[in-house]
């Protein structure tokens, strides 16, 4: 999807805005898995998530191709919202971010605190993501589409510090929502050439993507029931499908426990805070450590942006309901 030079682009206007990430091999992780578990610490960034460098790229891309343009309209469940208020705002866009009713507090507040103009509308993200093509189409704003190759490019770039740094990986779970983020990884492997297996990770109660690689087709789902904010997704997109039916090795579906139970083992191992999809590629991990066992293993901590409830409510062993 990404040739060798697009990622080297990327990796070098990232890279003079964003310190790289650490990608760290945590010991009690290892005793947990029986494998040699890298961790690459998106949760890190400024905004806690992997979509901030999605955001530096797309709106780089966007100023000098659309110098007119007054602002950008996207829907998100918080990540992606950050990273598109944070880079708009700097370019002098305006930076209107819609997200379903009920969506999470704290999100809502750190993408109003890097400038969004924050709209609630709709049940799910995919609501919103209607309404925000609607707004763009009748006032003129660009829409940011949940998935688009300058998204990527910037993503890839975790990829790119993940693949091209840490030692040689026999796999690497990623965590899907609407795509970029194993896309990405997909891109950097290939340009790399490794035989590093690239996993998909899904929400068993998000599963779109599952059950589309299976039926080779897009399949929609009625609804999206994850805590896994960043991955409740219902409705998906050809084009991710297409990379990921073609070279990802396979996808893994996670109980919302597996997760749960993933988020208390990042903090009891490594003290730090995953969200919901950060901890699901860890999460796959520990339901597949008999295949794993000996290897080592990459995981992408995508992003720590959980709401204080829903952390109290893991950390004592509940199960937080989805909004």
């Amino acid at each position: 999807m990404l040739s060798h030079s697009e990622i080297n682009d990327a990796a070098a206007l990232v890279g003079s805005r964003l310190k790289p990430t650490p990608h760290i091999a945590w010991p009690m992780l290892a005793e947990a898995t029986g494998a040699k578990i890298w961790v690459k610490h998106e949760n890190h960034l400024p905004t806690g998530a992997f979509k901030i460098r999605g955001g530096i790229t797309f709106v780089d891309w966007l100023s000098k191709t659309r110098p007119d343009c007054p602002g950008v309209v996207t829907a998100t469940r918080g990540n992606h919202g950050q990273s598109m208020a944070r880079a708009a705002t700097a370019a002098g866009l305006e930076a209107r971010i819609l997200v379903p009713h009920g969506n999470s507090v704290e999100k809502n507040a750190a993408m109003r605190s890097f400038g969004a103009n924050l709209i609630e509308f709709g049940s799910d993200f995919d609501e919103a993501r209607m309404e925000a093509g609607r707004i763009s189409r009748e006032e003129g704003l660009f829409f940011v589409p949940p998935f688009h190759k300058e998204l990527v490019r910037g993503v890839s770039t975790c990829a790119f510090e993940f693949l091209s740094d840490a030692p040689k990986l026999d796999a690497v779970y990623v965590p899907i929502g609407c795509g970029s983020g194993i896309c990405g990884m997909i891109s950097v492997r290939d340009a790399l050439g490794l035989g590093t297996k690239v996993v998909g990770v899904v929400s068993a109660g998000a599963p779109t993507i599952a059950l589309s690689v299976k039926a080779d087709r897009l399949v929609e789902t009625n609804s999206a029931s994850t805590f896994a904010d960043g991955v409740a997704v219902r409705v998906p997109f050809k084009e991710p499908l297409d990379v990921i039916s073609r070279s990802a090795e396979r996808i893994v579906e996670v109980s919302e426990k597996a997760i749960a139970d993933a988020i208390r083992l990042y903090f009891r191992a490594t003290h730090n805070v995953a969200e919901g999809a950060g901890a699901a590629a860890l999460a796959a991990v520990m339901q597949e450590r008999e295949s794993v066992r000996g290897k080592n293993v990459g995981v992408i901590l995508s992003g720590g942006n959980i709401d204080t409830d829903w952390f109290i409510k893991v950390l004592t062993g509940g199960i937080p309901e989805p909004r």
